[in-house]
């Protein structure tokens, strides 16, 4: 929050402002998450036609998901050292607890990209690594940590890094049998296919929907939640707030 202030300050100052408005912390939120614009890394038509499409499928999918965090805005602006585009979600509200069929949620929307580029280009791209590696690492949390797959089971055989390599880390690796190892790898491999398979569904279903907003952000580069529901005909979630002063309820750990 106070990285977010600061860039909201110094953009405030740039523009020899007087007070830092809305539109400050907006940028100031995108830079602090995704890195500052880079205008001059120029994409080619097809390069941007392949963003767009890639992020259209992150929204469309995260849209159509029963608890997919809310569209806030899509972008094809390059930002940073490798972000060609990105897809900014909000929950709706503070969550501290996830459910397998939320996680289940996430990682559809994470593939949603790849499967925009399959569906409608006809062919994949590098630009889904950083996707991969994120829906590949949270299935595996799934199954090795969480104990959220029925062929698995309860065990828990998350790895870790011994303490002398990650001074922060307490725990030391834990080993599995081999058998155990390969049950997870293919649990892994199952989750994430079906949730591409359903990514793919998805989009498939929404065809029109997807080709208006891929046309709708190319054209424009950038587009907010508002337009982005205002185009696929929902409604726009809303943030709730806690009210401030809220009394906690504490249970205290028994002696």
């Amino acid at each position: 929050l106070a990285n977010v202030l600061n860039e909201a300050a110094l953009l405030t100052a740039r523009r020899q402002g007087t007070q830092i408005t809305q539109a400050d912390l907006e940028e100031a939120i995108e830079k602090v998450i995704a890195g500052p614009e880079r205008k001059s890394r120029r994409l080619s038509d097809e390069d941007k036609r392949r963003v767009a499409y890639h992020e259209v499928g992150h929204a469309l999918v995260a849209a159509y998901s029963p608890s997919g965090d809310p569209v806030h805005k899509i972008t094809i602006v390059p930002r940073g050292r490798a972000a060609l585009g990105y897809t900014m979600q909000l929950p709706t509200e503070d969550q501290f607890l996830l459910t397998r069929s939320e996680l289940v949620d996430r990682i559809r929307g994470m593939l949603g990209g790849r499967a925009a580029e399959e569906v409608f280009l006809g062919e994949v791209s590098t630009g889904a690594q950083n996707d991969l590696e994120r829906a590949t690492a949270l299935a595996r949390q799934m199954v090795a940590m969480y104990g959220m797959s029925e062929r698995v089971g309860l065990a828990s055989c998350a790895q870790r890094q011994p303490a002398f390599l990650n001074p922060l880390e307490t725990q030391t690796q834990r080993d599995c049998s081999e058998e155990t190892t390969r049950e997870i790898d293919e649990e892994v491999k199952r989750i994430l296919a079906q949730a591409y398979d359903e990514a793919k569904d998805v989009l498939s279903a929404h065809r029109d929907q997807v080709e208006r907003l891929a046309a709708e952000l190319i054209k424009h580069e950038s587009m907010d939640g508002q337009t982005f529901y205002k185009l696929i005909g929902l409604e726009q979630p809303t943030i709730r707030i806690a009210e401030p002063g809220a009394v906690v309820s504490e249970t205290p750990l028994k002696k």
